[in-house]
């Protein structure tokens, strides 16, 4: 845990998924956050890419799928404990009866579950919706010194959904994604877009590689509540860390009054 009282270390695992490899991606995803435990500067919150545990197997989804989630918590659960580290857990194919959620599962540093979000937008270019069951709330959860807001990857395309979050007191929004070429243009403004609207730091963490024929450009990225970028991965395999002030959105919000200036009795 980091020594400065209203800061955040936080570091993003960019990573290659196998798809369709359940085992392999878990070893690997481990030993990627074992790697960013033992750092000189360990993070205070960790964050992974989306799908991780499955990829984009959807033909296979409901054999590989997570029942209940019970691996992935246990895995992370055991990791945040043994670490004292906050795991925001990207998300994950998970069964539940026998529907497939693709779910975000967040942990606090004695390894207790605090949040679980299930994506709410399916993306229909790749077929989510034939597969896959929405989400139906969203979801903020209290780190250390900030409140944050949940959304994966096509949600950062809904504006309404990180604006809920921000009034609902989110002060950072996380986003695993796997978010594919050829469309860094628009990940990257997006992103930007969250973060300036909502004041707010947005830390997006994309995955890397290949998946049939489909290329993933990583980029991830923390942005601050002006908009400026803190830190940005390249397209390889790494893990991307940034520092997050826990005072900025407040100050931030004083100085450009948005949210007061609101008038959503129009907007309707």
């Amino acid at each position: 845990m980091t020594d400065r009282a209203n800061q955040q270390q936080i570091a993003l695992i960019q990573a290659y998924i196998e798809i369709g490899d359940v085992e392999a991606n878990m070893k690997r995803m481990m030993e990627l956050m074992e790697k960013a435990a033992s750092a000189e500067h360990k993070p205070d919150v960790i964050i992974l890419p989306e799908m991780w545990n499955t990829g984009y197997a959807l033909d296979q989804i409901q054999k590989l799928a997570d029942p209940d989630g019970r691996e992935t918590s246990r895995l992370l659960s055991d990791f945040a404990s043994k670490h004292e580290i906050q795991v925001v857990g990207g998300s994950v194919a998970e069964r539940i009866g026998d529907r497939i959620y693709n779910s975000m599962y967040v942990f606090n540093r004695k390894g207790e579950q605090i949040a679980k979000y299930s994506k709410m937008h399916l993306f229909r270019l790749m077929d989510e919706e034939k597969h896959l069951h929405a989400g139906e709330e969203c979801v903020t959860f209290e780190l250390d010194h900030m409140t944050a807001g949940a959304s994966i990857c096509y949600d950062i395309r809904f504006p309404e959904l990180s604006r809920t979050l921000a009034l609902g007191g989110a002060q950072v929004l996380f986003v695993p994604a796997q978010w594919p070429n050829p469309r860094l243009h628009h990940w990257r403004t997006l992103l930007l877009s969250r973060a300036i609207e909502n004041q707010m730091y947005v830390v997006a963490c994309n995955r890397v590689g290949t998946s049939g024929e489909t290329s993933f450009f990583g980029h991830s990225m923390i942005i601050d509540p002006w908009g400026d970028v803190v830190a940005e991965g390249g397209e390889e395999e790494m893990i991307l860390t940034g520092t997050l002030d826990c005072s900025l959105p407040v100050d931030v919000r004083g100085r450009i009054p948005v949210f007061e200036d609101r008038r959503p009795n129009l907007y309707f």
